[in-house]
């Protein structure tokens, strides 16, 4: 986590008994920070960016008109763009420390030298995950504020709707639209959700580029089973004759167990996504205002190293057009969907 992470210590540390535990420790909360990193799935479901204000807003623009037939020597038509919805994003801190104690450099306590450092940097990390899966599972539940350790954090999208919602109502012009979905997968649910997707309009009623690539479910062995014998073979798994399968090959799966404990009992959600347009117009946006910050100081009191972590971040939703989903109590069914 190099470059997420910034270490500083006080001046006279080098000279004191905790001197010799500082860069050992700096080192086991880099690695920590690396191996989570790698694993975090938050760079495939948000826009990460970063930013220098106490908040941005967002918007998007309306897609051109087009070119117009006008004749011979005919006059350029003029022709131009509108700002859509607006969402600001106002970043919020997040702290936390641990203590070593005078006494566990002095008994060299080697092991929870180490213990306390990686866990330290996996609770950064843990929380950041937990706090994007908070999000989405806010949104699944179709809730515009969700709840995550007892602050209350903005998620409609820039519509001031829920994320998924069956009346989402173009700015400019143009009917209102649905990416709320009541059935259950299936390859036909796949299918006809992608197909709704694709046709997705933007404020002047225009159709944009969305082409879903990445299936989104929390670890459920059931959704798991459906969604790879939809996708993992290249025949039909429905058909007697085993017609080509055009699904195959086409998707990225993520299954996100932190997505689990803010799923119902008995719910089953298959989200889709499209990572091109979320990375492009920032559908689900994530910025970071202030990049982990930790630094080392003695307490005067307890004689004790103690460490302190802080941070800036935030993560919303914007664009609800990058993503759609399934299996929701209350969506629209797909069957009668006019596309």
């Amino acid at each position: 986590m190099p470059n997420n992470f910034v270490f500083t210590q006080a001046s006279g540390l080098n000279d004191s008994i905790y001197g010799k535990c500082q860069a050992p420790i700096k080192m086991f909360l880099e690695q920590r920070g690396e191996q989570f990193e790698k694993q975090s799935v938050l760079k495939d479901l948000f826009l990460m960016g970063t930013s220098e204000n106490y908040g941005d807003m967002m918007t998007s623009m309306t897609a051109m008109g087009g070119f117009q037939p006008v004749g011979e020597n005919g006059a350029y038509p003029t022709d131009g763009m509108q700002e859509g919805y607006q969402k600001l994003l106002v970043y919020e801190t997040w702290k936390d420390s641990f203590a070593i104690s005078k006494e566990m450099i002095e008994d060299g306590k080697l092991l929870d030298l180490k213990k306390q450092p990686a866990g330290f940097i996996t609770a950064y990390n843990r929380t950041r995950e937990l706090f994007g899966a908070a999000v989405y599972g806010g949104a699944m539940a179709g809730k515009t504020k969700v709840a995550f350790r007892g602050r209350q954090f903005d998620i409609a999208a820039a519509d001031g709707l829920a994320l998924f919602h069956t009346a989402h109502k173009p700015k400019v012009s143009g009917k209102t639209m649905t990416n709320k979905f009541s059935n259950a997968f299936s390859v036909d649910a796949l299918g006809r959700a992608e197909s709704a997707m694709h046709l997705f309009k933007g404020d002047n009623d225009n159709i944009l580029d969305v082409a879903p690539d990445t299936i989104l479910i929390p670890e459920d062995p059931e959704l798991k089973q459906q969604v790879f014998a939809a996708i993992g073979a290249d025949k039909d798994p429905v058909t007697a004759n085993n017609a080509f399968n055009y699904q195959h090959g086409r998707w990225n799966v993520i299954i996100w167990s932190y997505l689990n404990q803010f799923v119902d009992a008995g719910m089953k959600p298959w989200i889709l996504l499209d990572s091109k347009y979320n990375q492009t117009y920032g559908g689900a946006v994530w910025n970071d205002r202030v990049k982990l910050e930790v630094h080392s100081t003695i307490d005067e009191n307890t004689d004790a190293n103690v460490w302190r972590g802080r941070s800036r971040f935030n993560a919303t939703f914007n664009d609800w057009r990058f993503a759609s989903i399934g299996g929701i109590e209350g969506g629209t069914d797909l069957a009668t969907l006019k596309l």
